[in-house]
């Protein structure tokens, strides 16, 4: 029977063993710019009410990617998941990073981190995977989750991320493909930080 999963980890369709924990639905405000509905959040804008953490459904067993507002107001109770190594945290893209780095003390005792982008257009997602791999050194686990198409991954791979779950609406074989899009890409980045020139060595061409 084929496998069904749309989740890729490293350079492979995998089952996914994080549930994934999810707020219950609340009243959304439509803003709106010149007449026109604005798409994305503001980066540290709040989108969720204490009642919606509150009302929140946690599993009573197995592992857990929890958001993280839920993690931040009920640290005490998911303190004993996270220490059996069975919690992990997710953000949306407007969410501040500092936020998350700044309720746990060693950011590598997550075994896993998620970033969700509501849009795929919503390009913070590739500064949010560099800051964690860069700045924070975090060095487990980095899952881009939410609108994630195939075009997206060669450059979310290269930004640190290593997992990837695809649209329900799409193919994980045809998006695992293209993270073989380029053979050498040009920049220094963070899966290879050398530019093309320093890692390819051309004998010179015979005159």
């Amino acid at each position: 029977m084929p496998n069904k999963s749309n989740l890729i980890l490293n350079n492979a369709i995998v089952e996914d063993e994080w549930t994934l924990v999810t707020m219950p639905a609340g009243e959304e405000v439509v803003k709106k710019q010149a007449g026109k509905v604005v798409l994305f959040k503001l980066t540290g804008e709040n989108s969720h009410t204490a009642e919606q953490i509150t009302n929140t459904e946690i599993p009573a067993t197995g592992k857990i990617l929890v958001p993280l507002a839920v993690w931040i107001a009920r640290k005490a109770e998911l303190a004993p998941r996270h220490a059996a190594g069975e919690l992990a945290i997710w953000l949306d893209t407007h969410e501040l990073l500092e936020d998350l780095v700044a309720s746990i003390e060693d950011i590598n005792s997550l075994p896993l981190i998620a970033v969700h982008v509501e849009r795929f257009a919503d390009g913070r997602i590739f500064s949010i995977g560099n800051l964690l791999r860069t700045r924070h050194h975090y060095k487990n686990n980095l899952r881009a989750f939410g609108d994630v198409l195939r075009d997206q991954l060669f450059f979310l791979k290269r930004c640190g991320f290593n997992s990837y779950l695809i649209r329900a609406d799409r193919s994980a074989e045809d998006a695992l493909a293209s993270l073989n899009d380029f053979s050498q890409p040009y920049q220094g980045a963070v899966d290879n930080q050398l530019p093309v020139w320093r890692r390819v060595h051309r004998q010179p061409s015979a005159q």
